[in-house]
């Protein structure tokens, strides 16, 4: 039986690696349409492969659900990569522990991880509303290009923090936690629920907002403020005030 060719613009397979051409396919899915859009005959049928030859990898659609969530969750990391103080020039995920100002990187964590949220609604729903244990956060197919997920970036910022002597050793993993709650419930309310309906420039304020007041009380003390744009228009995510003379 001949196969059919692959849709324009499905991921391309090569003979050798079809489970990475159904992953590629799941992701393009779960973009258009979140979790629930990933499903394994249409993922097949994009790829351009019988059924039969899919299940030799994915023996159900939870299976290649599951390992879609991992790719998404890799893409987060690197959404907050993005954000992170110093970029690729820096080593995204490692912290400089001679930062005049660690907040900056709880900071990055923050703002990736709504900005995330708020540009790839599909990719987020996929990669947080499939999981059901912490297992993802150290997995190695959830990791940036740093080779570090976003919870182990998170950890990362926060022991910025721990080292720079404003927060206890013993609070680091509830303090985590305290950061990823807040951020997570402003960005479920602004990609799923009724702040989505906010002006975009007054969302993204707040969310920037929020997420300097988290970390300033996480760390107990004031976090730097978004810097104006030169255009005029809202701050820039991740952006700080220059210091006031």
């Amino acid at each position: 039986m001949s196969r059919s060719a692959p849709e324009a613009g499905s991921a391309p397979y090569h003979h050798g690696r079809l489970r990475e051409a159904l992953v590629e396919a799941g992701v393009e899915l779960a973009r258009e349409g979140g979790a629930d859009a990933v499903v394994l005959r249409e993922a097949t049928r994009r790829v351009g492969v019988t059924a039969r030859a899919a299940y030799r990898h994915f023996s159900s659609r939870e299976a290649l659900v599951d390992a879609v969530s991992l790719a998404c969750l890799a893409k987060l990391a690197e959404r907050i990569e993005a954000e992170w103080p110093g970029g690729a020039a820096r080593g995204a995920g490692v912290h400089d522990a001679a930062d005049a100002d660690p907040l900056r990187y709880l900071i990055a964590v923050g703002d990736g991880y709504i900005a995330f949220a708020l540009e790839e609604p599909g990719w987020f729903d996929a990669a947080m509303f499939v999981v059901d244990s912490m297992a993802p956060a150290t997995d190695p197919a959830a990791a940036g290009r740093s080779g570090r997920t976003a919870f182990e970036l998170l950890q990362s910022a926060i022991g910025a923090l721990v080292e720079a002597g404003r927060i206890p050793p013993d609070s680091a993993q509830s303090a985590a936690i305290a950061c990823w709650s807040s951020v997570h419930g402003f960005a479920l309310l602004a990609s799923r629920g009724p702040l989505r309906q906010l002006p975009p420039a007054e969302r993204d304020a707040a969310g920037r907002g929020l997420v300097r007041d988290v970390a300033a009380a996480v760390a107990g003390g004031p976090a730097p403020a978004p810097a104006a744009r030169a255009d005029g228009g809202a701050p820039a995510s991740g952006a700080e005030a220059p210091a006031s003379s």
